[in-house]
């Protein structure tokens, strides 16, 4: 393993030979040796022009064979030879012959050996231009209809460069008087009443037309006889990223059309003078319908609230509630996906009436159900069951979302409230059903989530719960590690390790090309935390955008410590969470960050999952174009795990797919894997993308992905994640057992 690059080839002449022999093989044209009008010798591509299996199968057929006849390859040999005498290369486009009889056209290069000598034979480089030849046919068969719609168009049509005229219809020149070709190199100045026209019309249309967009306007033009003629005129950029390859301009006289249109304003005005007339005598009718209407409409709505809501805060009463849950379990039982229902109580509220009576108790419930209703998403329902007790129903919320949302709606309803100039405080117990695990029904799950509310006031109040203690379990740990995780930073307990990333050489060496920052937390109490566990906790929270923050300028901290050591070709890739990725402000940061470390753009490199990704693909797109923008680069990791729709892949601005370990693990014995990668592989240079293979352990799947193709590798058989101390030792090593 080398940080340099492979050495000089050898001056061995076997060596320089196989050194021929792989050129030749990998050539993206064909080249034959053809001595006495026989195929000596020739690569693979020339075979697979000309139809043969092997350059083996071609070996020894006589040249005519791959001519029209014998007497079109007589005839090219007539052309020819008198060029390659001369000792001059011989170059033309010939209709030739496949194995298979197919004739297919080709651009040839030959030239003699030794023109000397020309019995030694002559080299010939064949290219299949048979699709080239087909596309040319079809341009001119463009053109001649393109210039067939041009000359019978019912509107003139112009062609500026310049402002000046390149060709133009018959129906233009018709249009304002002039003779066939009259208006030929012709300013455009010709047709307008005066230069102050002209002038105008430049700028105007300039500015869309910059931006590519089209131009459309009236305008009042002159015919050769110096008439006024009303036109409309559209405009577009033939090229609409260079101007200066000219618009083309389609003119139609509108006079007519105007005078109609004329006519039929003043017979509108009319109509309308009438029309008012009626009107105003209906208004004074409908405004007194309407005030009935009104007035019934606000009777049936007041009917419909004292129905469906709260009378004193205004919250869906118990029917609402059991309708919105109704359908909102539906909902979830259709799609799969999670649903949690919160029961809180307030703890010891009857005190509170009986001591301060129900005038304080009624404003206090008032005030809880703004706190409540504030703190909860549109599609969320909050309601008022009765005396101090609300129930929350949240879609689309799993266990750690309930609870965390739990969480706070207690530190809501604990805060105090001003009551008549004095503070008052209470207390909620709050308990939590989950569908479908504790009911597939609104009833069911209301009186789950009551029992559990009641064994929070059994636990001594000021506390939520779960249904069942499993759930229970999970989530206590959840708000350990998240009250923990809001202190890690601050105390200096999380860290970075680097693993390697290694570039695959062509000699079978590998080179040390970059690393990837990987977070860690090691808690005094709680010892090492999986990411798996902590990283779904901090993007949950608030935590993951400093978090990730810190992440970026620690590992690019690192590199400019590494750069100042003299290690100046490695790059430091960084993973980002879906919550970074959809944060307006990470392309700022990342530039922000890149400046104040006077670090290249492109040495940072930024992974995202294909999940987060595909999310919602045009906004990646959008937030990928700001990246690349700033020159960093970017890549999709654990590729082929997630869903990426091809169509989006090739719009994203990435540089790289890193293969999934779980493709990498059975590379060796599975078929199914190595075909995977291999695709993968195949699509990524397909799409111009450099590919890496992620958890690389044993030489057999090291030696696959090279023969596979794969670019660069990362894994145990290289290196373990190492603290920044260990890495730099590491590349210490790589430098002295360098040959």
């Amino acid at each position: 393993m080398s940080l340099s690059s492979p050495s000089d080839s050898t001056t061995d002449p076997q060596q320089a030979l196989r050194e021929l022999d792989v050129i030749l093989s990998n050539a993206g044209v064909g080249i034959v040796f053809v001595k006495q009008r026989t195929l000596v010798r020739c690569n693979q591509r020339w075979a697979e022009i000309y139809g043969f299996d092997s350059p083996a199968d071609a070996a020894g057929i006589s040249n005519v064979e791959i001519y029209e006849n014998e007497r079109v390859a007589h005839d090219f040999g007539v052309r020819a030879y008198p060029v390659l005498a001369a000792g001059q290369t011989f170059r033309c486009e010939q209709r030739m012959r496949r194995r298979n009889g197919e004739l297919f056209w080709a651009h040839l290069t030959g030239r003699l050996i030794d023109p000397e000598a020309p019995g030694q034979g002559s080299i010939w480089i064949v290219d299949d231009i048979d699709d080239k030849k087909a596309a040319d046919a079809a341009l001119q068969d463009l053109n001649a209809e393109q210039q067939a719609i041009l000359d019978h168009a019912m509107v003139g049509i112009v062609f500026l460069r310049e402002r000046r005229v390149t060709r133009c219809n018959r129906a233009f020149e018709q249009l304002f008087g002039y003779a066939p070709g009259e208006l030929s190199g012709q300013l455009s100045r010709v047709w307008y009443l005066s230069d102050d026209d002209w002038l105008e019309a430049g700028e105007r249309c300039y500015e869309p037309l910059a931006r590519g967009e089209s131009f459309q306007a009236e305008m009042l033009l002159r015919r050769k006889d110096g008439s006024p003629l009303l036109c409309e005129v559209r405009s577009q950029a033939i090229d609409r990223r260079d101007l200066s390859r000219g618009t083309i301009w389609i003119t139609q006289d509108i006079t007519a059309r105007k005078q109609a249109e004329e006519a039929l304003r003043e017979a509108k005005d009319q109509l309308e003078m009438l029309v008012a007339q009626r009107t105003e005598q209906l208004i004074r009718t409908v405004e007194a319908l309407e005030q009935k209407v009104a007035e019934q409409q606000a009777a049936e709505a007041h009917i419909q609230r004292l129905a469906l809501y709260d009378g004193l805060t205004g919250l869906p009463n118990r029917h609402l509630l059991a309708d919105r849950s109704n359908q909102a379990i539906e909902i979830a039982r259709r799609s799969n996906e999670p649903l949690a229902v919160l029961f809180l109580d307030l703890d010891h509220f009857k005190n509170i009436n009986d001591s301060l009576g129900h005038r304080v108790g009624d404003a206090l419930l008032t005030q809880v159900a703004t706190r409540l209703r504030g703190a909860v998403r549109e599609q969320d329902t909050v309601a008022r069951t009765g005396g101090d007790e609300f129930v929350i129903v949240l879609p689309l919320t799993d266990i750690g979302g309930a609870a965390h949302l739990a969480s706070k709606l207690m530190q809501l309803a604990s805060a105090p409230f001003v009551m008549d100039g004095q503070e008052l405080a209470v207390t909620p117990s709050v308990g939590i059903a989950m569908f479908p695990t504790d009911g597939d029904d609104f009833d069911t799950l209301c009186k789950c989530a009551d029992a559990a509310m009641y064994r929070a006031k059994r636990d001594g109040r000021n506390v939520f719960r779960f249904y069942t203690s499993e759930m229970q379990a999970h989530t206590a740990r959840t708000l350990v590690l998240e009250n923990a995780l809001r202190r890690a930073l601050e105390r200096g307990q999380l860290s970075l390790h680097y693993q390697p990333q290694f570039a695959l050489l062509e000699d079978g060496e590998v080179a040390l090309t970059g690393a990837e920052a990987l977070l860690r937390w090691q808690h005094p109490e709680l010892g090492w935390v999986s990411p798996a566990e902590f990283i779904p906790v901090a993007e949950n929270t608030s935590l993951i955008l400093p978090i990730g923050e810190w992440v970026l300028r620690e590992a690019l901290t690192q590199l400019r410590a590494w750069r100042a050591q003299g290690f100046t070709e490695l790059s430091m890739a960084v993973n980002l969470s879906t919550v970074q990725f959809r944060h307006a402000d990470l392309p700022a940061l990342v530039g922000r960050v890149l400046d104040e470390m006077a670090m290249p753009a492109q040495r940072l490199e930024l992974e995202l999952t294909e999940g987060t990704a595909m999310d919602d693909p045009q906004a990646a797109v959008a937030m990928m174009n700001e990246l690349h923008a700033r020159g960093v680069r970017l890549s999709i990791d654990d590729f082929g795990t997630g869903y990426a729709s091809l169509s989006y892949l090739k719009k994203f601005r990435v540089n790289k797919l890193k293969i999934d370990q779980s493709f990498v693990r059975d590379l060796t014995e599975d078929a199914e894997d190595r075909a995977i990668v291999d695709a993968i592989i195949r699509m990524a240079q397909a799409l111009g993308l450099s590919t890496l293979a992620e958890g690389v352990e044993t030489r057999g799947q090291l030696e696959w992905l090279r023969r596979l193709g794969c670019e660069a590798v990362q894994g145990y058989l290289f290196s373990r994640p190492l603290p920044a101390a260990a890495f730099t030792a590491f590349l210490q090593n790589q430098v002295a057992t360098a040959p």
